[in-house]
């Protein structure tokens, strides 16, 4: 493209050059993700995908959007910006995987005061990385470079997931009765949600980026910029001759509120707090922020970054195939009947 066509507009604060060279660089990466029912390459007004239909009587497409949140802020103020990325595919594909579907495609949202190019690659790497953890495409996306309305070198993400289930299957709780066993799986840290309070005690500890965490032998900056498990993998193995009855993506909320999102009216969760190992980061969290346990699993995911509920009878052979393969998976709490409906669905038991 011609300088002096695109002058006025850089003088404004948009430099036109700058996205098309990032288009340039962040090819390869998209390529990287290709799966069969790609149609089209990046840099048409749509991306184009074709999915395979066969096998299936009622075809169904799920969707998810979200972001990364405040997590943003630390990876600006850690000058790392690789794995945030992954935290934006891993947060919209878990949740369609609840349902059952299975992930086809993703598109991601850039918007930026002032386009870096380097670190809008480096982001972008790290939402390719992750589509490859979700077994996902990158189908296309969308970089704003907005002066005025972001500070500086500050950006934001947006990401939407698309996905594909048989309506026979679709997994939406409906049939969790008492006597079912909820399975947790671990999470990597913090994962995505509670940022905000997150910073707010990282500040007020005087820690600094490089300073070993607390019960662990990695740096502040790697334990709190840890990404986001994706469970697509994950799932595909461990529930390989197992019908899950329900599904939690621990986001925002914790256990209190995302449990009973999938819980019939009729039941309760009792939750087993000491069931499985809490993680260093939490622990930390917990002391520097001088916070009781029903604050930490309203909050934070505690360990625990997605929940399976299975037939009782189920569970046992779950948590051996967990083993197996090596991903660390535990009983955590039974589906009881709910006595009063005026009462929580989440009922957690403190040693």
């Amino acid at each position: 493209m011609s300088s002096s066509r695109s002058q006025a507009y850089t003088d404004a604060g948009v430099n036109i050059n700058a996205g098309n060279e990032l288009v340039s660089r962040i090819k390869s990466l998209v390529a990287s993700t290709r799966i069969p029912g790609v149609v089209s390459d990046i840099g048409g007004f749509g991306g184009l995908f074709r999915p395979e239909l066969e096998g299936m009587k009622t075809p169904v497409l799920v969707s998810s959007t979200d972001g990364v949140g405040t997590k943003l802020k630390l990876a600006a103020l850690f000058d790392r910006h690789d794995t945030v990325g992954i935290d934006l595919v891993a947060m919209s594909v878990n949740d369609i995987l609840v349902q059952g579907a299975k992930p086809l495609f993703f598109l991601d949202y850039f918007a930026t005061g002032e386009l870096n190019v380097e670190q809008a690659e480096a982001v972008v790497g790290g939402v390719a990385e992750g589509c490859r953890r979700g077994g996902c495409a990158l189908l296309g996306g969308e970089t704003a470079e907005m002066p005025g309305m972001y500070a500086g070198g500050d950006y934001d993400l947006a990401g939407f997931c698309v996905g594909i289930a048989d309506l026979g299957d679709i997994v939406d709780g409906s049939g969790i009765i008492p006597g079912d066993v909820v399975l947790g799986l671990a999470s990597s840290g913090v994962h995505s949600n509670g940022y905000t309070l997150v910073r707010k005690l990282f500040e007020a500890s005087g820690a600094s980026a490089d300073d070993i965490f607390p019960g662990t032998n990695r740096s502040f900056r790697e334990v709190l910029l840890e990404p986001t498990i994706i469970y697509t993998r994950i799932l595909e193995k461990l529930l390989q001759n197992t019908r899950a009855k329900g599904m939690v993506h621990v986001t925002g909320g914790g256990f209190y509120d995302n449990i009973p999102r999938v819980l019939p009216q009729n039941v309760c969760a009792r939750i087993d707090f000491g069931a499985w190992d809490m993680p260093p980061v939490f622990e930390w969290l917990k002391e520097q922020g001088r916070l009781s346990c029903p604050e930490m699993l309203q909050i934070f995911n505690c360990g625990i970054g997605y929940i399976v509920i299975v037939d009782g009878a189920e569970a046992e052979n779950v948590l051996k195939r967990a083993h197996v393969l090596n991903s660390r998976a535990w009983k955590i709490g039974e589906i009881t009947a709910r006595k009063e409906q005026d009462k929580e669905q989440v009922d957690i038991l403190f040693g």
